[in-house]
């Protein structure tokens, strides 16, 4: 039973990883900080804010919305930590929204476990003229959690908040959050109007769990996810941020090509003389996804291709595939806790019975197994009932979803890629492969990844998976590896509007060439690639040399500065054989762009062990860790932060005698050279 609190309630916490979800009338700026035995915190790192959104334990959201989930995990928290605050802003600095709390909808807090189940809620009533509240904390006493409504509001702010637990940073920190929450405002795209009733996702939800359950991810990722509209990362996994998360461009129109269907297009009628004036646009389609066909008496609504809400098909479609990766997670959670139940109570069971040494004599004590295994079998074959049905309506959706996905977010294999043309957009997203768990081997969610890159790609060549697996010679793993990475190369130019991506290629020792022929020869790349220290040493120089000079232009507020015929496109760099052929300037050189070239649109693209740097020591540690893994061969090394998941990652390849790169990169080789006339 919800316990629904007043301001100074508390109330006890049973489990350790939970949710809190915020719902308010506006978007809000969400974040937590952490406190120690006296409340205070103990520096800037104790804060998790849309810069830095995760902590040990803790996930916030990026960017401002309407409504957020904010992950806690009490167990991963330092002993230093006793309580846990989470706090609430209005974005300050758009010149739109709402200034104070007064003139919103009071805002919804709840406690959920992460099955979805609230433990605890609070209505934030009372504000008038304050722009930053504390919601609510999370505090430990005798090694007990417990939750406490607070309502504490501040007219001064986040700064004044953060001062007055203490921080000495506060007015600088506050500051790094305002920046953090317009970029994430100006790359955001716009929220779709709430969806009707009638509209909502036709599948049935998991049974409730008895232990934990995935409630929303992202992940970031995760793939993300969403992530939710989800959390861009999400998410989930995964990718999660959302779920991910980069400069985020309008969406395309959901036409083909991205035409404007002339045909869909009527003017207004004009109004009756004082009749009411419709204000909506003419050009603007219905954000609702289209109702699903008719389904027989007794029989779940059959699923329907962008059942989600979005302005564009592509939207509908990437928050469907999100609301699919979220529902698999949460059904697998809910049989894996509903097994773990049944396990601890067979062994709590038996232990009872044959504690007592009269119990073991005769057959009693047969009897009792009996029975325990038998009450085991029944609780998991109840589970694993509820897990089929959910299984069997995702295959279904999945079934429709996945013919209907454009270029961006298909497989190699996908016959919409016969009919590719040039896109004059940049899509939401981009499919890098596919993810599934083992207790649904036959669901394949699409892992999709936000679009401008936030971080750079590693493509793992070194051993993956099991020592016994096919894949363990290290030639094979390298030819994969460099295969997968041409694949995901090609992918992002095919994406890109012509003359918006260029692709660079560093390979000292030219073991990448029959790999790379597919760029090489159809002439999309920008220069050959690159051979031996003198090319990588060139290659590095021009690429550091192009941050160095957006950077002092952004920071200079001159962006129209730069040299004429300037290249303003993305700007990818492949690396093969890393470490071979550098030396310690061009390794600082390439950790410089890891780290600033993304958010001016350089990003990196390794394909390495990272056994064969090991010699570099923890120089390279912070390298690794800016990249998202990726390998050649399925392998279950990404991991949602909201369930837990180990999500087996199988790469997007280029079916074997397939035509399909070929095709696609002529094409974008002759979109180049038309737009570079």
């Amino acid at each position: 039973m919800t316990a629904e609190l007043v301001r100074g309630q508390n109330h006890p916490l049973s489990q350790a990883r939970l949710e809190i979800r915020v719902s308010a009338g506006t978007p809000v700026v969400a974040g937590a900080t952490l406190g120690d035995a006296d409340g205070r915190i103990q520096g800037v790192e104790w804060v998790a804010h849309p810069g830095a959104p995760t902590l040990p334990g803790l996930e916030v959201s990026r960017q401002a919305a309407a409504e957020h989930r904010l992950a806690v995990d009490l167990d991963a928290l330092s002993e230093t930590v006793h309580r846990v605050s989470v706090l609430l802003a209005l974005p300050t600095g758009s010149g739109t929204g709402p200034v104070r709390f007064g003139a919103v909808a009071a805002p919804f807090v709840a406690v959920t476990g992460l099955d979805g189940t609230e433990v605890a809620s609070y209505t934030i009533t009372g504000l008038d003229a304050e722009t930053a509240v504390v919601a609510l904390e999370l505090y430990r006493r005798q090694d007990t959690w417990k939750v406490r409504a607070v309502g504490q509001g501040y007219a001064g702010g986040l700064a004044e908040l953060l001062t007055d637990q203490g921080l000495p940073e506060a007015h600088r920190l506050a500051g790094g959050i305002t920046e953090a929450v317009a970029r994430g405002l100006a790359r955001s795209v716009q929220a779709p109007p709430p969806r009707p009733a009638d509209g909502d996702r036709p599948r049935q939800a998991a049974a409730p769990a008895l232990g934990p359950e995935h409630a929303g991810t992202t992940p970031q990722g995760a793939p993300g996810p969403v992530p939710p509209v989800p959390p861009y990362r999400p998410p989930g996994p995964l990718g999660g941020q959302a779920p991910g998360v980069p400069g985020q461009p309008a969406p395309q129109p959901p036409y083909p090509g991205g035409a404007q269907d002339p045909s869909a297009i009527t003017q207004p009628s004009a109004p009756a003389v004082g009749g009411p004036i419709d204000y909506s646009h003419p050009r603007r389609r219905n954000a609702a996804p289209p109702p699903p066909p008719p389904a027989a008496p007794g029989e779940p609504a059959r699923p329907v291709a962008g059942d989600a809400t979005g302005w564009s098909m592509d939207e509908r479609l990437y928050n469907q595939v999100w609301g699919m990766f979220e529902d698999l997670a949460r059904t697998t959670a809910a049989y894996r806790s509903a097994v773990d139940f049944a396990e601890s109570r067979m062994d709590k069971e038996l232990e009872q019975v044959l504690s007592d040494p009269r119990s073991r004599i005769g057959g009693q004590g047969d009897a009792a197994r009996e029975a325990a295994d038998a009450k085991y079998a029944q609780l998991v074959a109840q589970a694993k009932e509820v897990l089929d049905r959910d299984l069997a309506q995702l295959v279904a959706e999945a079934d429709v979803v996945e013919p209907a996905l454009p270029p961006a977010y298909a497989r190699w294999d996908n016959p919409v890629w016969h009919g590719y043309r040039v896109p004059m957009e940049i899509p939401m997203a981009l499919r890098l492969g596919d993810l599934h768990l083992p207790e649904a081997a036959q669901v394949r969610i699409p892992m999709l990844l936000r679009l401008p890159l936030e971080r750079g790609l590693w493509i793992d060549s070194g051993r993956a998976g099991s020592p016994d697996g096919p894949f363990t010679d290290s030639h094979d793993l390298r030819r994969l590896a460099m295969e997968a990475a041409v694949a995901h190369a090609a992918r992002l130019l095919a994406v890109y509007p012509a003359g918006e991506f260029t692709v660079h290629v560093v390979d000292p020792a030219g073991s990448g060439a029959r790999a790379l022929a597919p760029l090489v020869q159809t002439g999309v790349l920008a220069a050959p690639p690159a051979l031996g220290a003198a090319g990588v040493a060139d290659v590095l120089a021009r690429l550091t040399q192009r941050v160095d000079l957006v950077q002092m232009a952004l920071r200079g507020g001159a962006a129209d500065a730069l040299p004429p015929g300037f290249d303003t496109s993305q700007q990818l760099l492949i690396v093969n054989d890393f470490p071979h052929g550098f030396d310690d300037r061009a390794v600082n050189q390439l950790r410089y762009l890891a780290d600033e070239g993304p958010d001016v649109g350089v990003h990196l693209m390794m394909v390495a062990d990272r056994e064969e740097s090991s010699g570099y020591g923890p120089l390279l540690d912070p390298l690794w860790r800016s990249l998202l893994r990726l390998t050649p061969v399925p392998d279950d090394h990404l991991a949602d932060p909201w369930v837990g998941h180990a999500w087996t990652y199988e790469p997007s390849l280029v079916p074997p005698g397939s035509q399909v790169l070929q095709q696609v990169l002529t094409q974008v080789a002759e979109a180049r050279r038309s737009w570079n006339r």
